[in-house]
């Protein structure tokens, strides 16, 4: 799973603003989450299901063959979510007998007409009703619903939503669309038999084995999977789909999309066969399934889901010209989902403290894919800013990385798991080596395949294949919490001509890890790799002609740390020149933030990033200067004059477009009418932007060309007060993410803040369901990454309730849209209950 998080801007608002601490209230351990016992081996899963769109339920009958898992029974316990039970049998070849069985607290205990032994199998037949309308689990910050079967616009009453049916099982939520064992530690063959209506097309787990066409209207549809998976990666998908066929070698590709994007689908998901092709020969274990495809879903409760064979997107992936023009934002979500057919749908989790064999690995995926795709540098930046979301997230540092005393198995889908662990994978492969870390990821997938692993597996695998002890790493950053927080001094001994260098860490717990330091002689680096012992201090000598120009530690940006030190301009520029990283390059660069208006060497290495090959730093340098300044005009203005207009990234033609737009000065209009006519969404809105700051008369004027679909955080917040002033209803759920935050950010920014309130109470006192829905999500994203604070649980819930009477008072004048406003008054109901 992709989950949704919410970015680093958002989270410095949160993080920022002056709130009450939590303390915490109770001493008592927590309970210790161990696997599930396995009492009862599923074998295969058979369904025949059939849809009811009024009530929004399904019909459903199953044909479980099982065996007990190694002591003998008579049982047989199943997970059965608010379901209407209606007949419990034993099938035998097609004749069947009546069982005992029990249903309560959404357990199905039934009662074999036998003891059967280990590996002697049973086919239990039940007939049932799922209703997930009357499922009472709740979501979390990464799933933020939990119902398993979700009907969109199933009566057809809104008109700009397609009608669609699709799954989400994940953590264990197929149980409300099928009695089973709702365990990752269990696998199963399955076959599914879909009735829907002959408009509609599907999709399950495997390939379509028939497809017949009944009365009514209707064609049945039937699924097969022939290797076993476990049944939270069980999916069915039902709308109006077109189908564009792709293919990897024998292997089927296919896309899922809405209509309106069938243009685009090559742009959204082509690189899908080249990406199998990557992952097969990286891991020399290839794509291990009968096919591929790829679907979206409307109100999808997350990111994306890796359900086998049939990945889920949320609607986030349908994007069009403009906003893929500028970069495919959902290529990396892609490429997660995909690496999971290898690592979490092959071999998955034994359990959900041990989520980071499936998750961490995707997470590096994303890293992996770019650094084969787009180079290194990308992968870099990529990795920077995840490992960042973490560093910077205070509720995580004391969270171990495999986890045994969770509250709720949805907290491990967090910060640590996601980033921290991808960052730890890095880590590894570069203390290995590129040949022993993929033989251990190749060692760990043969070993385990179409089993349950857990962390130790992984570990065995990598010694395995190395030869090399691993407990050191695996005891710290696996069954360990937090990360090294360094500082560091040096000084130089003249008579030995040697520079001590000194590296503390601040932290309860001193980490042991090798590290790269670039010492700086005569303004060369000459690169060190040292071993840091698990003590607060460590110093290390190093021969050098005179007092270094400079010292940079963690120089390969490897290490996950937080390192503080101060550099002067002169020896920040030194550093982006002298190295070939992009983290050291872009830490020299941010570095300089503050010492613009002060030293022109700090000018000077801003013109040096204009010209750097990685787009990501010309835009970091664009972003960082000021041309309002007749220092930096001179010696910057014309390189940025030419990025506008002909930089090889629209993304950084837009950057430069913002740069010349802080002067006012109109000698820039060509450049900004011309932008306005881009296909670029990035260079279209910094183009108008750009013409408002010069001319504000002409700010009603253009609003209506405003479109964010796509837009960075800072151009939003730049638009909003626009947006809201003009009541440009069509970007008001482009702005939701910042007005659901408006009373944060009143302490940060007063104007801002009321600009966002209006943009709210614009929002609620109209009927906009993407708006208000935008809202809900953005905020159950943020519950988690808050924390559980009482001040803050407060303001928001007031917020919500504020909103939900303007909703009520809006549906009492507009009782003719019913249906889409009790929609939004639904949504903001269960996100007041979240914050309860």
């Amino acid at each position: 799973m992709k989950k949704a998080i919410l970015s680093i801007a958002i989270l410095g608002i949160l993080f920022s603003t002056p709130i009450s601490a939590q303390t915490e209230t109770s001493g008592r351990e927590k309970v210790y989450r161990a696997t599930h016992t396995k009492i009862t081996e599923l074998k295969h899963t058979k369904l025949k299901v059939n849809f009811d769109y009024q009530k929004e339920q399904m019909n459903g009958e199953e044909w479980l063959t099982a065996s007990s898992y190694f002591y003998p029974s008579n049982e047989l316990t199943l997970d059965a979510k608010a379901m209407l039970i209606h007949e419990v049998a034993l099938d035998n070849n097609g004749k069947k007998s009546p069982l005992k069985y029990d249903y309560k607290d959404d357990v199905l205990k039934i009662t074999l007409d036998k003891v059967y032994q280990k590996n002697q199998d049973f086919t239990v037949y039940i007939k049932y009703t799922a209703r997930p309308n009357e499922v009472k689990q709740k979501g979390s910050e990464a799933i933020n619903d939990a119902k398993g079967l979700y009907f969109i616009n199933a009566q057809g009453k809104l008109p700009d939503i397609p009608t669609q049916i699709w799954t989400q099982g994940e953590t264990e939520s197929s149980s409300a669309w099928f009695p089973t064992i709702d365990k990752p530690n269990q696998k199963t063959t399955q076959e599914i038999y879909m009735t829907v209506p002959d408009k509609y097309v599907t999709l399950s787990n495997g390939v379509l084995k028939d497809s017949s066409k009944e009365t009514d209207g209707l064609r049945t549809d039937h699924w097969v999977m022939d290797k076993r998976h476990s049944p939270y990666l069980f999916f069915m998908g039902v709308g109006e789909y077109a189908i564009v066929k792709d293919k990897w070698k024998n292997v089927p590709v296919e896309y899922y999309i809405e209509k309106e994007y069938e243009p685009y689908v090559k742009q959204i998901y082509g690189n899908t066969p080249e990406m199998i092709d990557f992952f097969s020969k990286k891991l020399n274990y290839d794509f291990p399934w009968a096919k591929y495809a790829q679907i979206s879903g409307r109100d999808y409760v997350s990111g994306a889901m890796e359900n086998t064979t049939a990945t889920l997107h949320g609607s986030d992936i349908l994007q069009k010209p403009g906003q893929l023009v500028d970069e495919n934002k959902w290529e990396d979500t892609i490429a997660h989902e995909l690496f999971h057919h290898w690592f979490g749908d092959l071999v998955t989790a034994e359990s959900w403290s041990n989520l980071t064999v499936n998750e961490s690995f995707a997470n590096y995926s994303e890293y992996l894919w770019n650094e084969y795709k787009y180079g290194k540098d990308q992968a870099d930046y990529h990795q920077m800013t995840d490992v960042d979301m973490y560093i910077h997230d205070p509720n995580d540092f004391k969270k171990n990385l495999v986890r045994f005393t969770y509250d709720s198995r949805e907290d491990v889908f967090d910060l640590v798991t996601y980033q921290k662990g991808g960052g730890i994978l890095h880590m590894l492969r570069n203390y290995l080596g590129d040949e022993a870390f993929f033989a251990g990821m190749t060692d760990y997938l043969k070993t385990n395949e179409y089993q349950n692993a857990e962390a130790h597996q992984l570990r065995l695998s990598f010694e395995k294949v190395s030869g090399k002890d691993l407990n050191w790493f695996f005891n710290q950053w696996y069954f360990g919490s937090g990360n090294p927080k360094i500082d560091y001094s040096y000084t130089f001994e003249p008579v030995k001509k040697q520079v001590m260098v000194t590296i503390n860490q601040t932290q309860e717990l001193p980490f042991e890890f090798p590290l790269a330091i670039d010492v700086y002689d005569n303004g060369k680096p000459k690169r060190y790799t040292v071993w840091v012992n698990a003590e607060s201090k460590n110093t290390f000598n190093f021969e050098t002609s005179k007092n270094p120009d400079l010292i940079n530690i963690n120089a390969d940006g490897v290490l996950l740390a937080d390192i503080t030190g101060s550099k002067t301009p002169e020896q920040n520029l030194m550093q982006y020149i002298g190295s070939k990283e992009f983290k050291s390059r872009y830490n020299a660069l941010s570095d300089v933030k503050d010492q613009l208006g002060k030293n022109p060497t700090a000018i000077k290495l801003l013109a040096v990033a204009l010209k750097d090959p990685f787009f990501r730093l010309r835009i970091e340098a664009l972003q960082l200067m000021d041309l309002s300044n007749p220092d930096q005009m001179k010696m910057l203005g014309a390189e940025v004059e030419k990025l506008a207009g002909n930089d090889p990234k629209t993304l950084v033609q837009a950057a430069a477009i913002s740069a010349l737009a802080k002067t006012k000065d109109k000698k820039y209009s060509s450049i900004f009418e011309k932008g306005m006519g881009s296909i670029s969404n990035a260079v279209k809105i910094n183009s108008i932007a750009a013409i408002i700051d010069m001319d504000p008369s002409k700010e009603k004027m253009l609003s209506d060309k405003i479109d964010l679909d796509g837009a960075s955080d800072s151009i939003i917040e730049k638009m909003l007060p626009i947006v809201v002033r003009n009541k440009v209803n069509s970007q008001m759920a482009n702005i939701a993410k910042l007005v659901a935050f408006y009373p944060f950010l009143k302490f940060q920014n007063p104007e801002l803040g009321k600009a966002a309130e209006e943009g709210y109470n614009l929002i609620m006192t109209s009927d906009n369901l993407n708006a208000t829905e935008n809202i809900t999500k953005v905020l159950s994203q943020a519950k988690g990454q808050m924390g559980n604070n009482p001040q803050v649980n407060m303001m928001i819930s007031q917020m919500l309730k504020d909103g939900l009477n303007k909703k009520m008072g809006l549906l009492k004048q507009n009782p003719q849209n019913a249906e889409s406003i009790n929609r939004q008054i639904d949504a903001l109901n269960k996100s007041i209950e979240n914050f309860k």
